[in-house]
Order: C-alpha cells, then structure tokens, then sequence
C-alpha cells in the first residue's frame, strides 16, 4: 500500500483528513449531490463502481435578486408592475403589504410569483408599500413610496354668490395634486378675466386659487369658471355665477332707429337692471311721452314703445330712462326715430310649385328698397335634410330637389328698417308618401278609433296601415290591420278591456312606405264593477252620418261614416228603403258594424 497522494486545494474545495471533503464558504450553489471513490494503484480492475453518494443540504436565509426601487411614480390610468425577487433555503415565501396592511388577491391587484401588478391606476393606490421575504432562516423587507401623478382634485368649489354694485367679491377655488406644482386660471363666459378689458386692471389670482375682483359694476355679472392645473392630463372645472345688482341703466342705444312706414315698429329701448325694471319713463322731442295721445302705441313688457302701425306721428327725438327697486343710473342717449319704406318685392314667387323628385328647381324671389334688401329663404317646419341654395338674385335653387323638400317656404327681405315675407309650397312629386299626422284615438272597452290626417301622397293614391300592440308586449308583438281605401280612420276592435295600447299609422303608395306616425298611447275603458242598472227602456243610437250615393255599372254604392256618439252598443247596421212617401221596408241586416261601405244591386229605375 501506499500513502494517499492529495491533490493540491482547488478554490473553497480541498481534501482533509484523509478521504474527507472540506468546502469553505458554502452558498446555495454548492448544495447538490457527491460521491466518494476509491481508486486501488497497481490493478486492473475497474473499481469505479464502488462509489458513495452523498446528499449536501444547504440552509440559508432570504437574500433579494430582484426589487423595486424605494421611489415610483405611476401616470393616473396607467399599468403599474412592481416585481420582488429572493432566493434562500428553505425557499423564501413574499408576501406584499400596503400601509402595513396585506395585499390580498382581488379583481384589481394582483400578486403573481411575488410580482404585483395593477391594469389600472387610481388615485387611491398611492402610498408605502412593502415586499417581505421570509423562510426559516430569516426574513427581509423592502419599501417603496409610490406616488400617482395626475391632475388636480378640486376640493373647494366656488358657490353661487349675489353682491351690490361697488362691494368686493371673493370667489374661493382650491385644489390638490401630486406633482403640486399648481397654478390656477378662471375665466368668464369662456374668457380668460384678465383678458377682458373691464376685469383685467382690477382682478387678482390669489396663491390658493382665490379670486377678487374689487369694486363690482354691472359688466362683472356672469358665469366664473376655475381651471386648476399641473400640468397633468385634462384640468378639472368648477363654476359659480356672479350677479351684480344695480340701479336700472340703458345700454347703447342707437344714434338712429328706422321705422316702417305703415306696418309694426318698436323704438328698443336696452334695459340693464337686477333687481328687474319696476318701469320706463320716455320722452320725445324734449316732453314726456303721453301714449294716450297715439293710439295703438305702448310699452311692452321690455320697456320698448310697440308702435301698430308707424305713420308722420313717430318722428322725433326719443330718450329713456328705467327705474328698478334701487332706482336707476340715468337717462339713456337719444335716438333718432326715422320713418322709412320698408322693403317690397319686384319679383314673388308662385303659391305652389310641381317638381318630381330628382330633377331641379328654381324658385324666383327678388326684393327692392333703401336701402336694398338682403333676400334670405327658409323652410316652414322641420328644416330639410337636402341642400338648397339661394342664388345672387335671390332664387331659392333646390338642386337636385328631394322628398324632403315638400312643403311650405318663406321667402324674406331684410333691411335696416324691416323685414317681409313671401310664401310659397313645394309639392314634390314621385315619392314615398309623407307621415299622417295628429293621430287621435278615442278608445272604449274592447275597441278604440284611431283616427289622422293623412300627409302628401307623393302624387301616388295611397293607404294606410294601423299598427297595434300591448304596452307591455315586446317590439316584435305589433300587428298592423289594413284600412279600407280613401279612409282616414279605423274601428280597432278585439281589445282586452282596461287595457294599455299603442297605436302608430303607416302609409304606403306604389313606390313603397312612407315613415310611421308618432305612437299615440290609450287605455280601454275597464269592465264596470259595480251592478248595471237595469235598462227599462231601449238606448237611442245615433245614425250613421256622411250618407253618400254613387251609382255605378254593378250597382248603387253606400258609403257612410260611424256615429259620433260611442259605439260600443252598435252590433250591426240596419238598410232600408222606400218608394216616394212609400212605406220602408228592409233591404239588408246585419250589416257589420265594421263595415262603412255596401253595393246594393237590383234596384229598379225609377
């Protein structure tokens, strides 16, 4: 045998004692498996099979390999993900904490192999948090500060407030924000204030948003609106309304104010006053104006003079002065009252116009006066969807013309001294029918009448259609009952008594449907509850009206209209006829009550 050579130490790894193995230093890394051999010199045998497994187990505690920094900042609405990292042995669990509270799993945090994570970041996410690692062996613990960045919460809103001419007004506006680097703007009707000449020289910003505005006169009155900001995404708002009261005033009046002669006038006079004008006082020509000297002339409700009709007596030199419970602020400027011709027209355009859908259309208008007359159109009603045009010469150009062009237009000339008009229709032609209107329905206990007013055929005969349902059924639940030809009303019969029911009209020609109506909503009459008084005597039933003969090829045609009165005791119609001062005898019974027309054949020519 020989003495054991030992290999020289390698690193922290070196023999010991004989066979042993020394390792200095241990770390994790070194934990794992070893195995022993012994090698026999001298022989041929392979002894490498004759080996020692050993198991070394490695105990340590938590060391961090990753996290967050101490400070974080996040945007208001972003993500957010702080990862928190530890290796040791036993295998360190995390665990995060918020203001020393545990983080636990929900809809909006969540922690996932010691990663927490947010989608979205709120305001109130901010504060201390902490990842703690821990095993056996120890534990460690690791803060971050987070902070969310956004823009200003307003805390102090400016409130509504009412001051007397010359006092001092204060309107507080203070905000929060992180980052704090706050400045604040008010505005007035949209207006920077200290870009409004009355307001600039007298206004100032406090450090806390507060705003001052010294001396109020009557101009400061109006809507104020504080804009916080850091600069941080979209800037919140808070607004409070100022009003200044004051004695009555005048605004500017006009140097000259144009009357037309023979037609309605008003000489304005521009009252200013909170509290309201209590009244104005007027002269003319130097004198108190006496309205009981010309008839048809007052004050409206505004203070101006309403005049009926302008003629040589309004002529003159016009002052006035408003009153209010604080009194007033003096006489107006004067104005000069000239009466002048209003505008005519050299040109009008026909009461109706025949157009197919399509093509074009020029309707003429021209206008003449002094001064010369500014020609504008509009449409009667609902304004049309389609373009039209108005030309240099005052013609309304409808190109090309549309369904929605159909109706009543007004033409009208405009100067300085008044304003005229000239109507005219446009009937298109070649469409789908237009809407009914005024849909009325006069429900009893299991039936109601629905009755319209049919609008524009579209130059196509048309019919209707009367759509009905349960309130509370769903939308697919209408069902529609056709109406008979050229009529404008239907008896809507088969109802369920005390009942909810919408109604709505369709028309239709032979280009297709027109829109439906406006629902109209009802309710049958209930079944009574209490015991019928016993009918000693026969009810009197009103006769059918509009009675109308046409005698054609087949035969003579009735056609008539339901009574007025109600109807829920008509079973059936009776027809009866007779000879000259003859007696009546029966043609037909039982006649439907729903029928409002019958051919009648066989008759003899008299």
């Amino acid at each position: 045998l020989h003495t054991p050579t030992l290999p020289p130490p390698v690193g922290r790894v070196s023999l010991t004692q004989g066979a042993s193995l020394l390792v200095e230093q241990l770390t994790l890394e070194d934990e794992g498996w070893f195995e022993c051999r012994i090698l026999v010199l001298d022989t041929d045998k392979d002894d490498f099979q004759n080996g020692t497994w050993t198991f070394l187990s490695i105990t340590a505690p938590p060391a961090f390999i990753k996290k967050p920094p101490t400070f974080v900042e996040v945007l208001l609405g972003d993500s957010l993900s702080l990862s928190c990292g530890a290796h040791g042995n036993p295998r360190p669990t995390v665990v995060w904490h918020k203001d020393d509270s545990q983080i636990e799993k929900h809809e909006k945090m969540n922690v996932v192999n010691g990663t927490l994570s947010l989608a979205y970041v709120t305001r109130n996410i901010s504060g201390v948090y902490k990842c703690h690692v821990s095993n056996s062996e120890g534990n460690l613990t690791h803060s971050t500060q987070l902070q969310v960045k956004g823009p200003p919460i307003i805390i102090i809103s400016p409130e509504d407030i009412s001051l007397n001419m010359s006092q001092d007004a204060v309107l507080q506006c203070q905000a929060d924000a992180y980052p704090s680097n706050l400045t604040y703007e008010w505005m007035k009707q949209g207006q920077n204030v200290y870009h409004i000449e009355s307001l600039k020289s007298r206004v100032k910003t406090l450090v806390d948003g507060t705003l001052l505005i010294p001396n109020l006169i009557p101009e400061d009155t109006g809507n104020y609106t504080c804009i916080p900001t850091n600069g941080i995404l979209t800037p919140p708002s808070a607004s409070a309304y100022l009003t200044v009261k004051h004695p009555a005033r005048v605004g500017r009046m006009s140097r000259e104010t144009y009357l037309p002669t023979g037609m309605e006038g008003v000489i304005v006079c521009p009252v200013q006053a909170d509290p309201p004008a209590l009244y104005v006082n007027w002269t003319k020509d130097g004198s108190n104006l006496n309205l009981d000297n010309y008839p048809g002339w007052i004050i409206n409700s505004e203070g101006s003079v309403f005049i009926t009709t302008a003629n040589d007596n309004a002529v003159g030199m016009y002052t006035c002065t408003a009153y209010n419970s604080y009194g007033t602020m003096g006489q107006s400027e004067p104005t000069q009252v000239i009466l002048q011709d209003p505008p005519s027209f050299s040109v009008l355009p026909r009461p109706e116009y025949h157009q197919e859908v399509g093509r074009d259309l020029i309707i003429p208008c021209e206008g003449s006066g002094d001064p010369s007359p500014t020609i504008t159109w509009s449409k009667i009603g609902p304004s049309p969807h389609s373009e039209y045009f108005v030309l240099a010469n005052g013609s309304l150009l409808l190109q090309p013309v549309s369904k929605d062009h159909h109706g009543a237009w007004e033409c009208l000339a405009t100067n300085r001294v008044a304003t005229v008009s000239a109507g005219t229709v446009v009937m298109v032609l070649g469409t789908s029918p237009h809407a009914v209107s005024s849909v009325s329905v006069t429900a009893e206990m299991n039936q109601a009448n629905v009755s319209w007013v049919p609008g524009f055929d579209g130059g196509y005969t048309q019919k209707f259609t009367v759509w009905v349902k349960q309130a509370s059924r769903g939308k697919h639940e209408w069902a529609s009952l056709p109406v008979p030809t050229s009529k404008n009303y239907l008896l809507v019969t088969g109802l369920l008594a005390g009942t909810n029911y919408q109604f709505s009209v369709l028309p239709q020609n032979k280009l297709g449907s027109g829109s439906f109506s406006e629902i109209v909503s009802s309710r049958t009459q209930a079944v009574p509850t209490e015991k019928p008084t016993a009918i000693t005597t026969l009810p009197v039933l009103d006769p059918p009206i509009s009675l109308s003969v046409n005698q054609t090829e087949k035969g003579v045609v009735l056609q008539w209209s339901p009574p007025v009165g109600p109807s829920f005791l008509l079973t059936d119609y009776v027809l009866q006829a007779r000879r000259n001062q003859g007696q009546w005898i029966i043609l037909s019974s039982n006649i439907s009550a729903n029928k409002t027309e019958l051919l009648v054949q066989g008759l003899l020519r008299v």
